[in-house]
This record gives C-alpha cells, sequence and structure tokens, in this order.
C-alpha cells in the first residue's frame, strides 16, 4: 500500500495566476477537508506515533551547569561560547506619552540574526496542501506539535552547531523557480525578544520533494480543524498561516455562526467597501499613536537589570511575577543536535489572548489595541483585544490595556466562537501557554478609544502583507479566526 504521507501523482500548478486566483485556490484549501490525508483517524495514528518516537527528556540545571554557555563576567549575560545563537541579556524601556514617562527593566533574548519560518505548499488532486513538520521543541509541555517545513535560525541552518543539515532549507533560500504565495518579515514577541524578526515564508513546489518520516501534507482545512484541540498547531504555524492571502467569494459557507456572520466574514475577506475605518485612516491612527508615544528601548548588563535577582537556578523579579530565566538540558533523538542545553523564559502564569469581533455594516470587524511592548522594532503593533497574563497584575486598577479582560473572561458561553488552549515558541520559552478566545459582540456594539480601533479582516489582511504592523499574538489569533472558516465539525 502507498504510504499516505509521501507525495503521490498531482496535477501541475497553471503556469501564470493571478493574485485574485491564488487566494481562491487557498480558499479551495480551507474548505477541503480530506486530501492526501484521507481522515482524521489516519492523521491521528500517525501523530500519536511520531509523539511516541521523538520523546524528549527536558530537565531543568542551574544556570551554571549550561553546557556551552557562560555568565560574562562584565555583564551578566547570559551568552553561547560560539558567540551565536542567542544571548540573554538587559533591556531597559522607557515609554513618554502625554509627557508622563513610564520606565521599566528586564532580561530579554537577544537573537538578531533572522530565522526561516516556511511551508512548502504542493498541489495534490487539484487541491493545495501544505508540509507540516512533527517537532518536539523542549518548551512544549506536550513535547510534539505541528510546526512549518522549515522552522530554523541561521545559526541553525548554517550549522553552527555542526549538527544534520535542516530539511528543505534550500528551497527557501533560494526562492527562484518556486511560485511565493507569502514572504514577509515579521516581528516575535516583544515582551520576551528584543527587535527579534523571522521571515515568514510560503513556496508553491512543482516538483515532488521526498517526505520524511516526521512530515506530512495536510490540506488547510485540515490544519484548520486541528486548531479546534488544544496544543497541535504550534506558534510559528499560526503566525505564516496567518500572512497567506485570503478570499471571501468562495468563503460563503464559512463561519458557523448565523447566516449575517457568516456573509461578514465573507465581505470582510473580499470587499474593500464597508469598514468602519479606511484603510488610510487605520494607518494613519496607528502612525500617529507611534509619533505621540515614545518609546525607547536600550540594552543594557543583565547585572545591572532594576527588581531582579539571579539564583541558582533562575532569574527572576523580586516579586515572583512576570517570568523568569531558567536553564534546561535537553536530550532528544530527533533533531538535528540530539543533546544540548539552553536557557529559556518561562512565564509564571497562563495568559489569555483574545478578539472582539463583530458585524458592522455587514462587515466583519476586529477590535485592536495599539500595544506598546518594548522588544519591538517600532515600538507599537497592533495587538489583540486582551492580551495578558492576569496573574501579573497586583489588586487595584486595571492599566488600560485591560480594558476588556472582564468583557471576554465572562462572556456568555454562546458568545464564545474561539477557545482553547495554544503554546508559544517551544524553542525560547518554557511551557508558555496562552488561552485563545475570539467573542462575538452585538452588531451595535461600538467602543473605541486612542489605544482601540475596530478593523474589517480584510484590512488586518492587508497589513500582514508587509512588516511591524501586526504582532506575533494576533497574528496567531488570526489564524484561529481563518480555522471558523469552512467546516464546523471538529477535531478531537
Amino acid at each position: 500500500m502507498a504510504d499516505p504521507f509521501s507525495a503521490p501523482p498531482s496535477l501541475k500548478p497553471p503556469d501564470q495566476q493571478t493574485a485574485g486566483r491564488i487566494a481562491t485556490w487557498i480558499a479551495e484549501s480551507t474548505l477541503s477537508d480530506e486530501g492526501v490525508v484521507t481522515s482524521t483517524e489516519e492523521f491521528h495514528r500517525w501523530f500519536a506515533e511520531r509523539r511516541r518516537r521523538n520523546m524528549a527528556h527536558v530537565s531543568k540545571v542551574p544556570l551554571n551547569d549550561l553546557s556551552g554557555w557562560r555568565t560574562e563576567p562584565d555583564t551578566g549575560n547570559l551568552v553561547h561560547d560560539t558567540g551565536r545563537f542567542f544571548t540573554v541579556e538587559g533591556v531597559e524601556t522607557q515609554v513618554v506619552s502625554d509627557g508622563l514617562p513610564q520606565t521599566w527593566s528586564q532580561p530579554m533574548i537577544h537573537q538578531p540574526e533572522i530565522g526561516i519560518l516556511g511551508f512548502l505548499a504542493r498541489e495534490f488532486g487539484g487541491v493545495l496542501h501544505f508540509l507540516m513538520q512533527a517537532k518536539n521543541e523542549p518548551g512544549n509541555h506536550n513535547g510534539v506539535q505541528l510546526s512549518p517545513s522549515v522552522q530554523a535560525t541561521r545559526s541553525n541552518y548554517t550549522r553552527v552547531h555542526r549538527g544534520n543539515a535542516v530539511p528543505y532549507v534550500e528551497h527557501f533560500q533560494q526562492t527562484e523557480g518556486h511560485r511565493v504565495l507569502a514572504d514577509v518579515l515579521q516581528s516575535e514577541q516583544g515582551s520576551w525578544f528584543y527587535q527579534k524578526r523571522n521571515r515568514n515564508v510560503v513556496v508553491e513546489l512543482e516538483d515532488d520533494v521526498e517526505v520524511g518520516e516526521n512530515f506530512c501534507w495536510l490540506t488547510l482545512g485540515q490544519i484548520h480543524r486541528l486548531l479546534a484541540t488544544d496544543d497541535v498547531i504550534n506558534m510559528d504555524s499560526r503566525t505564516v498561516l496567518a500572512c497567506l492571502p485570503f478570499v471571501g467569494a468562495s468563503l460563503a459557507t464559512a463561519f458557523p455562526l448565523s447566516d449575517d456572520l457568516r456573509s461578514a466574514v465573507t465581505r470582510s475577506c473580499s470587499d474593500e467597501q464597508g469598514s468602519l475605518h479606511s484603510t488610510a485612516r487605520i494607518r494613519s491612527w496607528l502612525t500617529e499613536m507611534r509619533a505621540e508615544t515614545e518609546v525607547r528601548t536600550r540594552r543594557v548588563p543583565l547585572r545591572k537589570v532594576a527588581d531582579w535577582q539571579r539564583s541558582e537556578f533562575d532569574i527572576a523579579h523580586e516579586d515572583g511575577r512576570f517570568f523568569r530565566v531558567v536553564g534546561v538540558d535537553v536530550r532528544v533523538g530527533s533533531r538535528e543536535v540530539r543533546q544540548w542545553s539552553q536557557p529559556m523564559i518561562e512565564p509564571c502564569g497562563p495568559g489569555v489572548v483574545a478578539f472582539l469581533v463583530t458585524q458592522l455594516d455587514g462587515v466583519l470587524h476586529v477590535l485592536v489595541n495599539a500595544r506598546v511592548q518594548g522588544g519591538l522594532v517600532d515600538g507599537i503593533e497592533l495587538a489583540p483585544t486582551v492580551q495578558c497574563t492576569p496573574s501579573n497584575y497586583l489588586p487595584g486598577p486595571r492599566p488600560a490595556q485591560l480594558r476588556f479582560l472582564e468583557t471576554v473572561l465572562n462572556a456568555d458561553r454562546d458568545r464564545i466562537r474561539f477557545d482553547s488552549l495554544q503554546s508559544e515558541e517551544g524553542g525560547r520559552f518554557y511551557h508558555a501557554r496562552n488561552r485563545y478566545l475570539i467573542v462575538e459582540l452585538d452588531a451595535d456594539h461600538r467602543v473605541e478609544d486612542d489605544c482601540f480601533r475596530w478593523v474589517a479582516l480584510h484590512q488586518l489582511a492587508e497589513f500582514l502583507r508587509h512588516s511591524h504592523y501586526v504582532n506575533i499574538e494576533a497574528r496567531s489569533l488570526i489564524a484561529c479566526l481563518y480555522s471558523l472558516i469552512g467546516s464546523s465539525e471538529e477535531v478531537r
């Protein structure tokens, strides 16, 4: 019997396609629940075997015992012996808005090299598929999750670690001869990375490639259904999937909501009309926020970071909030390198990442927050309505960015359109998980202030074609929003 996870004979894609045809092609994949992998049961058998074989042993170790890492005596920074990969340093951020400065300092990961988060796409039987990788990251609380075809830092794919080559990376280093479906530099977590960016890229292949045992071809519809299950589709997959072009005309059967809201999604994906604010006005609002809010972040020695203390096992805030820098030792059988040590960021509690959505004049709108994060290149990007770790906040008045936290957490069940636990970057963050929520408000619910705006879905898709507009938490949530398009049947 043929291996269902290798590439079967396929139809050759047309030589030329307009951008509209590509978007429609993607929409058709979104509506396809079957493909090379013919059933949910078939996928789960394969995935269970990958999880069984790709076991990893991850243990916390003292920071001074991290093999290949050292603490610089002058700065206290954690650095790799090669001088590559990344460092854990200190940063000091000052935000000045309305003449009132706010200053804080913290540890951050400084990783200036740009990594590749790339999907290979291929048409099988007239349906576009994406090559997923079952990858075990040391920070994943449940081990193996589905990552892009290539998920690698420059240090990894240039083999600084002297390990095995990264499969398929050559297709992204030389994209000539491939049709590029998406290609944009996007930010990483601005609270924990200092000005980190990765290349989010999707290229379509015309020729077959050999498919390794940890890889399989899935349609977008199959991937989207898996997003309903906790901790299956990893963060790197979500951010790349959000950057794909979508259209609404082929998605009329989409949203598992009312007919009116389904129509709103369709119009939001395809119609430049009907948005509450023009795209130019939204861009001007964000530019104005950036101009009037000075965000000054500078790197400082880790040992000079105020209010943080180093012990044998971690670097932690003196009152136990926010996160810790911990050390781990990793042993795994299915990576380019089988054993290594590294520092990681461990949050002090689970987070909440949520969009409020509503229908305005028949078009689906998302309430976004112009959010300051010290590690972002431009200081402010469009963020979810709610993005926080509730345990980080002391009793008392809530900051402005938490204005809608109670609205989300206390939403009636019949208002919740999406609700799942998803992991963050397992290569740098240890057991970082957020509850991802999409909550629908009444159509006449228009709540805006200086920091919040209703943005139509097609406008967010346009911003995702460019760097430094939409933060990674919002991109992950947009992928979840797109996952509501297509079959309403959940994968469990």
